[in-house]
């Protein structure tokens, strides 16, 4: 099976792919050198990790600032 990048840098997965997975909304996207993976994120899950984010004490606005911090970071090392 093959995905279609589009201009906008979005994939259009095969009708046939996802169709083995009916209830799944989101995919968890794992990067490495060569390739890409996506793992579904089953109902629940992620409602458990907004669970304990929330446990944490851990703010939608700290993750946005750890990205953006980490994003610099990565950045810098690129050059």
């Amino acid at each position: 099976m093959i995905a279609k990048k589009t201009s906008k840098n979005q994939l259009t997965l095969p009708k046939k792919a996802v169709e083995r997975f009916p209830d799944v909304e989101y995919f968890d996207v794992r990067v490495d050198d060569v390739q890409i993976t996506l793992v579904p994120v089953r109902p629940g899950q992620l409602q458990q990790v907004q669970a304990r984010l929330e446990q944490l004490g851990i703010s939608d606005r700290d993750v946005r600032e750890a990205v953006s911090w980490a994003r610099r970071g990565r950045r810098s090392t690129r050059r």
